[in-house]
């Protein structure tokens, strides 16, 4: 994604704080659509990836990530990874010290994410692994995460999220097509708040 996308997020409000403008700055969206659409690759829209699903519009992965706040040296859980592009903008948020679990469930799609995310050398820096998994089982072996980003909509939270988020992580996730922001407090301790008028592709129910 060229700076002038970038620019215009920055000058809107939509990025906000200095690692997510870097991580936009230097993984171009272009790299994780189809060769068809790369020239809309900077247009603030959604962009078919195949397989029914597509990548979210620029303005909204924005201001996900100015909720998750993900952090240099966090593990971050990236569910519903489609073509790569959230994994690898976290996977350069995170650095060398992180770790990013992109699970996706459309095998297609999670051989997208391999290729676009090795792109940057993420794969072979062991800074992201790319799971073909149910999402809404989260991936226990690598729990607690500091932060778990969500982009497909869900009919509620899942507990199995909520367990496997640590004491003080975050996680953002689309419900009913509302972005929610939930932030744990305690064990059972939640603040959570939630923005309307989101639209996200389902999660997809498919079993191996």
């Amino acid at each position: 994604m060229g700076s002038s996308l970038v620019e215009v997020l920055v000058r809107n409000g939509y990025l906000k704080t200095a690692g997510n403008i870097r991580a936009f700055s230097d993984i171009s969206r272009a790299d994780f659509v189809p060769s068809e659409f790369e020239n809309e690759a900077e247009a603030d829209i959604p962009l078919p990836i195949g397989f029914g699903q597509t990548i979210s519009q620029p303005t909204t992965v924005a201001l996900m990530f100015e909720l998750l706040n993900p952090l240099p040296g966090n593990c971050v859980l990236d569910i519903g990874c489609g073509s790569g592009w959230t994994s690898a903008l976290l996977g350069n948020i995170v650095g060398k010290d992180g770790k990013v679990i992109a699970l996706e469930r459309l095998p297609e799609l999670h051989e997208m994410t391999k290729r676009n995310v090795e792109k940057f050398q993420f794969l072979s820096a062991g800074i992201v692994e790319c799971f073909l998994s149910d999402g809404l089982l989260g991936y226990p072996e690598c729990s607690p995460f500091d932060r778990i980003l969500v982009s497909a909509g869900a009919e509620e939270i899942p507990q199995t999220l909520k367990e496997q988020l640590k004491v003080g992580g975050k996680m953002v996730i689309p419900v009913h097509n509302h972005l929610t922001f939930l932030e744990k407090r305690g064990p059972d301790d939640f603040y959570k708040e939630e923005f309307p008028g989101f639209s996200f592709v389902p999660l997809v129910k498919k079993s191996f």
